[in-house]
């Protein structure tokens, strides 16, 4: 509401008032101050003379001048190491058979692929008797905590085919029409 009528006093008469603003004298700016006029005093021949002129005793204290330059030495940081990798991370070759396209060639020691990661779950759900934590453990060089952690709490999808007569229970169910 206040914008309706705020909007209808800013609009009101607003082409009478451009005119009357455009209409206006423009007022003369104020006159500068002398020492603001630098060309006017580039133009006389006195500073030309003055800026072109080699001054010899000038030149021989410039001569004389000698500059001598040096890098001071480097202080290593404390805190500065951690930006920077101590040691370089030993890797290992991924172990992927047949999926060996699809994923990585090397992943540090302590980590594992994606491809890795959903192997070692479906042959521990196929055969854990054979694949246990243990052996995962040694086999992708993983700490046997986090081996066991991945088994608990990660597991491999499963597809389920129901039986035939339960797809007729499903589909012979008729949905009520709404008139």
């Amino acid at each position: 509401m206040g914008g309706r009528v705020t909007r209808v006093f800013r609009n009101f008469n607003v082409e009478n008032r451009a005119r009357r603003e455009i209409s206006k004298e423009k007022p003369t700016p104020a006159p500068r101050h002398p020492s603001a006029r630098l060309d006017a005093m580039a133009d006389s021949p006195e500073i030309k003379e003055d800026v072109l002129r080699k001054d010899d005793r000038f030149l021989n204290l410039l001569k004389d001048v000698y500059v001598e330059s040096r890098d001071p030495p480097v202080r290593v940081k404390d805190g500065g190491s951690e930006h920077l990798p101590s040691k370089q991370k030993e890797k290992r070759l991924t172990k992927l058979g047949h999926l060996e396209g699809l994923d990585v060639k090397k992943v540090p020691k302590g980590k594992i692929s994606i491809v890795e990661a959903l192997t070692l779950l479906n042959n521990h759900k196929l055969q854990p008797q054979i694949w246990t934590a243990e052996k995962i453990a040694a086999e992708y060089s993983l700490e046997l905590k986090e081996v066991n952690s991945l088994l608990e709490f990660f597991i491999p999808f499963t597809v389920q085919e129901f039986p035939k007569e339960t797809k007729k229970a499903i589909t012979s169910h008729k949905p009520k029409k709404l008139t």
